[in-house]
């Protein structure tokens, strides 16, 4: 709605509102009283419709400025090594984004024993064997164990939100999706109708083919890269000055800011994509997005680290090419999704200010400041980002963790300021979102642990490359490989073992669900006796009835 002074006048000082809609300045007085009825009615898809029509521009709720300033108190605003205030994360957010907050402090807090031991390792035994097989041996065990043990915290946290145990709702149409009008044959009611077999023609003979493209251009870039670093490494042994060795690390931080902008490009189209195949339900269109960019995230961020690693097989390189693109990539991260939003939007309330006291109105202002300024914020479009970035922060700490410990180092220190200024982002640079019920952090968790198998390979293969393993067997390769591939086994066979035998739930939670299912299923049965007994008594009073007729 385009909110103008005057509009705000008609209310009384009391009025609170909690949900802005802003409407197109074009839209027609009855089509906003029927709006208002279907609101008044509690009739959810009206919203629906009309967003998907592009009569409502947007819909969010306005933030409540005195909880949020207890929340920032108690949460980013006095910088100190304290647990985030998760339940009060929860309780202005909702459970998805406080998961998510949940997952990134636990996350942070398991990379310290891989920092700690990482940090010596780095600077004392560098070219030990021994020392190398024990820390690969280390992070594949850890990367297990604190995936299981996050899903015993997650499953405490839920339980004790009411959110562990949801009943599956039945979805509605995501916005966006169109058709031709029809009866849905399950729900009886009109909505749009759109045949699957046109969606699948579009991803496999559109979108297919796209991130195929994409995937292939992103392999292009790469080799472009190595040329770049032939150049800088000729260079250097031609002069041999300092600022050439300067220079040999000048093209993996342009490689690195060139994977920043292709992922940021292709997570567009990505979205353009996804939306145009039409997906009827907000989870399917999820899961063919987060495929689509993890697919192409994990190829672009890691396909040089591979093809360093067992192509060229060049271990110097690789642990610079590593050391730059997670360094890089986490401060480039830090300035393009907080610093920059957060100093713009400083600007923008600035305006605003001015804009308001030149009214010079008789009435209080802070309503219309409020609404006018939440309305011009960035939409938060979910956790989706933010899991993305810890998931390629994992893929830089374990799959190559052998060669370059400093890595979970690095990580820690990026997390530390993460949290802030993810905290920042949420309070001060975008709008409200409305709170969503989670169980846990859904995909995220199948992906983590997809991360940790592949980490388990690519660190026994580079064991089994070292010189010193090699110097063990100088004439056959076939019992190396079939060494280290009864290792890489081996380990696996570990890594699900302890999967199994730590259990997704704690015992304590494990009962008191049991207990909540057996009284259920007792008062459900109550409930039937009840019924049952009344039903007997009413067939008795009518055999009676029809007796004494």
């Amino acid at each position: 709605m385009k909110v103008t002074l005057s509009a705000l006048d008609t209310y009384e000082s009391s009025f609170t509102p909690l949900v802005v809609i802003e409407l197109a300045q074009d839209v027609k007085e009855e089509t906003k009283e029927w709006l208002k009825n279907r609101i008044i009615a509690k009739k959810k898809d009206g919203v629906r419709r009309l967003l998907t029509s592009g009569i409502v521009i947007q819909v969010f709720p306005l933030h409540d400025n005195e909880a949020l300033k207890k929340l920032e108190d108690t949460w980013y605003t006095r910088l100190a090594l304290k647990y985030q205030p998760i339940d009060n994360i929860r309780g202005y957010f909702g459970e998805t984004i406080a998961l998510y907050f949940g997952f990134l402090e636990y996350f942070t807090f398991a990379l310290i024993p891989m920092a700690v031991i990482g940090l010596p390792y780095y600077l004392f035994v560098w070219e030990d064997y021994d020392k190398y097989v024990i820390f690969a041996s280390f992070n594949l065990i850890w990367s297990t164990v604190i995936l299981e043990v996050w899903k015993r915290g997650c499953a405490n946290m839920t339980y004790r939100w009411g959110t562990l145990v949801m009943k599956r709702q039945f979805e509605e149409p995501r916005p966006g999706f169109h058709g031709v009008l029809g009866v849905n044959s399950i729900t009886g009611r009109e909505e749009p109708l759109y045949p699957s077999y046109k969606r699948q023609l579009r991803i496999y003979l559109v979108s297919l083919p796209f991130v195929c493209l994409c995937l292939y251009f992103s392999l292009y870039v790469m080799m472009i890269y190595f040329d770049m670093e032939i150049w800088a490494l000729g260079l250097h042994e031609n002069s041999g000055s300092e600022w050439t060795s300067v220079l040999l690390y000048v093209p993996s931080i342009i490689y690195a800011i060139v994977i920043e902008i292709m992922n940021r490009l292709y997570r567009y189209a990505a979205e353009f994509l996804t939306s145009w195949e039409n997906h009827r339900l907000e989870s399917a269109y999820q899961n063919h997005l987060i495929l689509k960019v993890l697919v192409f995230n994990f190829l672009n961020c890691f396909a040089s680290l591979f093809y360093i690693a067992f192509v060229l097989k060049d271990m110097k390189l690789l642990r610079q090419s590593l050391a730059t693109l997670l360094i890089t990539s986490q401060i480039l991260n830090q300035i393009v999704e907080s610093l920059l939003p957060y100093w713009l939007q400083r600007k923008h309330g600035v305006r605003v200010k001015r804009k308001v006291q030149a009214l010079k109105a008789d009435i209080d202002t802070t309503l219309y400041e409020q609404v006018i300024l939440e309305k011009e914020m960035g939409t938060y479009m979910g956790t989706f980002d933010d899991y993305l970035e810890l998931f390629l922060q994992f893929g830089y700490v374990s799959l190559f963790s052998c060669v370059y410990p400093l890595a979970a180092a690095f990580a820690v220190l990026n997390n530390f300021t993460e949290v802030n200024s993810d905290a920042l982002k949420m309070c001060r640079v975008f709008k409200r979102p409305f709170s969503e019920p989670s169980a846990s952090i859904g995909v995220w968790q199948l992906a983590f642990e997809t991360m940790s198998v592949i980490s388990v390979v690519t660190n026994c293969a580079l064991i089994g490359m070292s010189p010193q393993v090699n110097a063990v067997f100088p004439e056959s390769k076939t019992d190396l490989i079939l060494i280290v591939v009864a290792v890489e086994h081996a380990l696996l066979a570990l890594k699900f073992i302890l999967a199994f035998a730590i259990p997704d739930k704690p015992r304590h939670i494990q009962v008191k669900l049991a207990r909540l299912e057996f009284e259920s299923l007792e008062a459900l049965k109550q409930q039937q006796m009840k019924l049952a007994a009344e039903n007997l008594k009413e067939e008795s009073r009518v055999s009676g009835k029809e007796k004494e007729t």
